[in-house]
């Protein structure tokens, strides 16, 4: 039995019973954190444009776009969707299983899949469990594809979250729709033909599209297998399939008896964005913050920055002097500067107006971005950091950090990822919308149908959320018993 039979079986066969009470609870914080940061993203103009497009398209009104307060054909929705959440590169990363891997080349696990489960299951009018388990099915199948294909992939040019979560997508939406495996197996077929997205337009518009065309691929994909269009069965290992034909082929250690054993989301893990840019710098954002807050310091007193990785970096954050904000996010330069001279590295930090400033351009002029030889030594699975501050009087500070905050060592609590949502959802929604949506979340596995979250999240009018009611099962609600995410 090859990859493709493996993750359709695996995908047709795992029930919500089958899902170990841990993986429920990660799942159900990174949902609430992918859903804030949709609503987020949906402030940016690229977001705008998409939403703009998708009403000229027009079309059924089957699913909600998340924060704009309009419904859309279910593929659109997960197009906008999926947009959205990746619009301001704050959506969460997965991690790798091994050493040797290079950290960022896999994906942003939770949009794609997250986007287009919600665009149909809403349609379907799905149960809360029912969207759990279809959102840990399609985040494994994507995980455990992104960790086993040749490095390669990414490194000559793919966008892994574009190319790969399409596939996770459609396992998802597979699911609710109850496909079986031989119409999985198509669904597969159909999402990896599909598969594109180039890293040459990191720092535009069209890399938060590559996650929305991820969801939409799945969506389209699950639904034309369900209609009964045909795809190759063994897309995966097939000699012009996926794996060869866009990586030049796959660790199947990595893959074969790895799905749900254990769950991704358990082991490596999957971390938690804690700024909204490119997840390779936010080690060095941390440590910069800290020192800056521990040592009191100041713009006017520093001579230089330098900071300090490995080679993979600055593959990724290319911009020395950005000059919009979506550069921004992939500029050591600007993360530095910010943190120096705003002490956060917020929402309300990477916009055009603030990659601009004065003050803040002169200040990136004395940042450097070097390769660290002892760093590069250590391998490329961690985005380890060190930076040396030099002040105008001569005196050096310095420090080292292996991960940032929301990284499965150093992780967020429910707690943490609740505020990370208020900040996002308040761009969008009212505060009682915001706090009906997380305690929703929070009950998630207890809830019959998911259509009022979606109210709460739509953007349009408010719909208040009685999670007490009786669309919940049980007699409380257990937010408050919610033990976040764990070290291991």
């Amino acid at each position: 039995m090859g990859p493709t039979q493996e993750v359709v079986g695996f995908v047709a066969k795992t029930r919500y019973r089958d899902i170990p009470p841990e993986v429920i609870r990660l799942a159900q914080g990174l949902i609430l954190d992918g859903m804030g940061v949709t609503l987020a993203g949906t402030i940016e103009e690229g977001s705008r444009i998409v939403h703009a497009f998708i009403r000229q398209i027009g079309g059924r009104e089957e699913a909600t776009v998340v924060g704009a307060g309009f419904m859309a054909p279910s593929p659109l929705a997960a197009l906008a969707n999926g947009a959205s959440g990746h619009a301001m590169d704050y959506d969460d990363t997965q991690l790798s299983t091994s050493k040797e891997a290079v950290y960022g080349l896999l994906t942003h696990p939770t949009v794609p899949v997250l986007s287009a489960a919600l665009a149909v299951g809403e349609k379907q009018k799905i149960s809360g469990q029912e969207l759990i388990l279809a959102y840990i099915l399609g985040v494994e199948v994507e995980c455990r594809v992104a960790d086993a294909i040749n490095p390669r992939h990414y490194q000559s040019g793919f966008h892994s979250t574009a190319t790969i979560g399409g596939l996770g997508a459609a396992m998802a939406v597979g699911k609710i729709l109850g496909l079986k495996e031989e119409s999985l197996a198509r669904a597969l077929g159909i999402a990896a033909s599909m598969a594109s997205g180039l890293r040459e337009n990191f720092g535009t518009m069209t890399k938060p599209l590559h996650a929305g065309r991820a969801a939409e691929n799945g969506v389209t994909a699950a639904l034309l297998a369900d209609m009964g269009f045909t795809s190759a069965h063994n897309i995966l290992e097939a000699k012009r399939g996926f794996f060869n034909a866009m990586a030049g082929g796959y660790d199947e250690a990595k893959i074969t008896g790895r799905l749900g054993r254990p769950y991704f989301m358990q082991e490596p893990g999957i971390s938690i964005k804690p700024y909204p840019s490119g997840s390779l710098s936010h080690p060095a954002q941390d440590l910069i913050l800290e020192l800056v807050k521990k040592h009191d310091l100041h713009a006017d007193n520093i001579e230089t920055i330098e900071v300090g990785t490995n080679s993979n970096v600055p593959n990724a954050l290319i911009y020395p002097m950005p000059k919009t904000s979506l550069e921004g996010k992939f500029s050591i330069p600007f993360c530095m500067a910010i943190g120096v001279l705003e002490r956060k590295a917020g929402i309300a930090q990477f916009t055009d107006r603030k990659v601009r400033e004065a003050k803040v351009v002169e200040l990136m002029k004395r940042v450097t971005l070097y390769v660290d030889q002892e760093l590069e030594a250590l391998g490329y699975d961690q985005v380890r950091s060190r930076i040396r501050i030099k002040l105008k009087g001569g005196k050096t500070i310095e420090g080292r950090a292996d991960v940032a905050k929301g990284h499965p060592l150093k992780p967020m609590s429910w707690g943490d990822i609740g505020e990370k949502f208020r900040d996002c959802a308040s761009l969008v929604l009212s505060r009682k919308n915001m706090e009906d949506a997380i305690e929703f979340v929070a009950n998630l596995d207890r809830q019959r149908s998911m259509l009022p979250l979606i109210r709460a999240i739509s953007g349009g009018k408010s719909t208040a959320l009685k999670v007490k009611n009786s669309r919940v099962k049980g007699k409380r609600p257990r937010s408050k018993k919610w033990s976040g995410i764990q070290k291991r």
